[in-house]
């Protein structure tokens, strides 16, 4: 059952609106009218957008930061605990109390919903889709988990039909949605935090898709195949499906294939966007941009231009002839394919891996997979694990990854804070590479300070 919400002009306060799913939908709000405020713990240019937009953000968690004059509806995700002060007032004041899924599901109902859901991949087709869209000239709305600079954030709110959002499997609020189109990539254990087994996974996702009116599903996923009602396909491989590709080429710099609409020869597409997985969430997203009537033509045209969202194998920029890339992969699924899209881009070069293991549980349940997922890196560099708020339970450190994966190859190191990431990188690095960072934690703010410091290496310092 949902909490009702009120959009008769009641206001809306974010407790965490700096996070990249709060924020998208506090700025879908603020740009329809409603007074929205926020607070997080500390402010980023995510905040400093919602602001500009006319939306009071605070900084720190406290009490004195709902306005209890104006009696808001708060809005809260998983990430928020009970014994958050904002949430207490909200509950001592019988405020009304919304999961950030509940007004995502109530948004959804005020258009003809495009929602993406599955294991992996839901940022980058969800961020496909609505580009194809919005080049298409069918000007849709936007909620996704990443910002992607053809709308220069995370969210946009369009005057079309259509909202394009992603559907979270995390922690099972997917099933609220009543999608007019549901996309469905894969389906695998990814939260052992939250599902005992992948049964209770393909039982989130069977009703996600019941309550969908028209489901898209990869039948390259052999559990998507099995266990899910589809009314359109795709496969890379598969000429049974609707949607499918040959003469695919896996260039450096892009991809390339000959895309087949149910038997038939549409046209060639050029994806600037590496690796196979990539390929498959294009076609995705291909397949929904034609079932909403873009034209092939403005399909083939937006495609080279579409340079991805934020983390996803994001150039963060090159040093000294060293490319440093951040990419979100925390799965052991996820690295293999973006190793594999690294590997792809730097053919005659190493390939450092930088990894940051998120979560003990995931870490823990996924030790032997991690330890084969560095086939396509050269190094590899394992970090202390970062626990997104999730209690040390003891059972695996960093270090027992690093010997992990270090009993199946060899260049593995284990560095355990940013500050020895950086130290040893700097050292280490060498022109030619391509240093990608792996990690949905704080990694990532290493990637700035360690090209700092190479550029200022005394020019006759060769970095070996």
């Amino acid at each position: 059952m949902l909490n009702p919400v009120d959009f008769s002009g009641r206001p809306f306060h974010f407790v965490g609106i700096g996070g990249i799913g709060m924020s998208a939908i506090a700025y879908i709000l603020a740009k329809q009218g409603f007074t929205v405020s926020g607070s997080d713990l500390s402010s980023n240019r995510i905040t400093q957008k919602l602001q500009d937009l006319g939306v009071k953000t605070f900084q720190g968690h406290h009490a004195d930061n709902i306005d209890l004059a104006n009696a808001p509806q708060v809005v809260c995700s998983t990430a928020i605990n009970q014994q958050n002060p904002e949430f207490q007032v909200a509950l001592a004041n019988r405020l009304p109390i919304l999961h950030r899924s509940d007004l995502l599901a109530a948004l959804i109902e005020q258009f003809q919903a495009i929602s993406v859901a599955g294991t992996h991949g839901k940022t980058t087709t969800s961020s496909l889709v609505g580009f194809l869209l919005l080049k298409g000239g069918i000007d849709p709305s936007i909620i996704i988990g990443g910002e992607v600079s053809a709308w220069q954030g995370n969210a946009r709110l369009g005057n079309g039909k259509y909202l394009v959002a992603e559907a979270d499997e995390s922690d099972g609020t997917l099933v609220k949605f009543l999608s007019h189109i549901g996309i469905i990539t894969n389906i695998e254990l990814d939260h052992p935090d939250h599902y005992h087994n992948l049964e209770q996974v393909i039982e989130i996702f069977q009703t996600f898709a019941k309550r969908c009116e028209v489901v898209v599903g990869s039948i390259d996923c052999p559990t998507v195949k099995e266990h899910i009602r589809l009314d359109l396909t795709y496969s890379l491989s598969d000429p049974l499906a609707d949607y499918t590709v040959t003469d695919v080429q896996y260039n450096p710099s892009d991809t390339q294939a000959l895309v087949i609409e149910r038997g038939k020869p549409l046209g060639q597409i050029s994806l600037g966007l590496l690796g196979k997985h990539n390929l498959s969430n294009a076609l995705a997203a291909i397949a929904v941009a034609r079932y909403v009537g873009v034209e092939w033509q403005a399909i083939a045209d937006a495609l080279p231009d579409f340079v991805g969202a934020s983390r996803r194998f994001e150039i963060k920029g090159v040093q000294n002839g060293i490319t440093f890339v951040d990419d979100y992969a925390h799965h052991p699924s996820e690295i293999i394919a973006t190793l594999a899209s690294a590997r792809q881009q730097n053919t005659t070069s190493r390939v450092v891996a930088i990894f940051q293991p998120h979560r003990y549980s995931r870490t823990h349940r996924f030790l032997s997979e991690f330890s084969h997922s560095f086939t396509d890196a050269d190094m590899v560099i394992v970090t202390d694990i970062y626990a997104a708020s999730e209690p040390n339970d003891g059972k695996i450190t960093g270090s027992q990854v690093a010997e992990a994966i270090a009993s199946v190859r060899d260049q593995v190191h284990y560095l355990p804070s940013l500050k020895d990431i950086q130290a040893f990188l700097v050292k280490r690095l060498q022109s030619g590479d391509l240093a990608v960072f792996l990690g949905a934690g704080n990694l990532n703010q290493a990637i700035a300070p360690t090209m700092k410091e190479i550029e200022e290496l005394p020019s006759d310092s060769s970095i070996n």
